[in-house]
């Protein structure tokens, strides 16, 4: 009689260990997640900051290419 519980006692126990090892593979797969996230949040600010610098450049360049437009040349089919 004694060897029946002791057979559901083992299964339960690899059921357990089982589990703590897929909790643990989860833990540690959401970690990776959330960094890989931040990451890709900073990357992004950066490269918004990056754009913003770069249409301010634009319109400086533009704006000192044609400050009067008397000076502008004509369009090419004058």
């Amino acid at each position: 009689m004694q060897a029946e519980p002791t057979r559901q006692g083992d299964a339960l126990e690899r059921r357990l260990v089982e589990l703590e090892t897929r909790l643990a593979f989860q833990e540690h797969s959401l970690n990776e997640l959330s960094e890989a996230l931040a990451d890709a949040r900073a990357e992004n600010q950066r490269t918004a900051l990056l754009l913003r610098h770069m249409v301010e450049e634009l319109g400086k360049v533009r704006t000192s290419l044609f400050e009067d437009a008397a000076s502008e040349p004509p369009p090419p089919h004058y």
